[in-house]
């Protein structure tokens, strides 16, 4: 898979380049947040970020004080999404309900409900919490959930790596929001902040390579 510059149509035209930022942005959700604690191997986290960008998912809350971005095809992910970090899943949990959600841990517990059956409603955005490997969800998340969400297993493994299963229950919720219509997505305000955030950057790195190509950066 390419990696998150040429997803963006670089190197390629800046006509290109806009169309995909324009897409892009057209399709972010503001239905589905994801929520990442104290995940250790940070190629994990990377890959978490990775696939929310590539499932649309818009905000990303962050609970680590130590986050370094991935190397490879993860890498660079976080410049696509709007990236939360926190000191504590106290402050991630006041910030997440600050924005109207509903927050489904992914653990693994009797209650545990699979993500197609996770309630989702316009004006009643989901955050889907995700533990760290091994020590899976810690009791502040645990305490504040409002559900468990959980893949079913038919084999003789009954866990994934959290990346993966990041990724499977990201997919079916986001698919499951698009399907509620236009209301899922970004409200307009905040889509044009986006992309005009993108495009700012977009200028500010073309103006940086015709400068050293002429020779006129400093």
């Amino acid at each position: 898979m390419p990696d998150a510059d040429h997803a963006a149509g670089r190197p390629g035209s800046a006509l290109t380049r806009h169309a995909r930022f324009h897409a892009v942005a057209a399709a972010r959700l503001s239905m589905v947040q994801v929520a990442v604690e104290a995940v250790f191997h940070r190629h994990n986290t990377s890959a978490i970020l990775r696939t929310c960008d590539a499932m649309g998912v818009h905000r990303v809350h962050l609970v680590s004080d130590r986050f370094v971005p991935g190397r490879g095809a993860a890498r660079g992910a976080e410049r696509w999404i709007d990236l939360h970090t926190h000191l504590s899943a106290t402050s991630a949990i006041e910030a997440i309900r600050a924005d109207g959600c509903a927050i489904w841990i992914a653990d693994l517990d009797e209650r545990a409900q699979a993500p197609e059956h996770v309630p989702l409603e316009l004006g009643r955005p989901v955050c889907v919490w995700v533990g760290a490997e091994v020590l899976g969800v810690g009791p502040e998340a645990k305490a504040a959930a409002d559900g468990v969400v959980s893949l079913p297993m038919h084999g003789f493994a009954q866990s994934l790596n959290v990346s993966v299963a990041t990724a499977m229950i990201v997919r079916s919720l986001t698919e499951r929001a698009r399907a509620l219509g236009p209301g899922a997505l970004l409200p307009p305000a905040e889509r044009r902040a986006l992309l005009e955030g993108w495009l700012a950057r977009d200028a500010a790195i073309e103006a940086g390579i015709e400068a050293r190509v002429t020779g006129d950066g400093s």
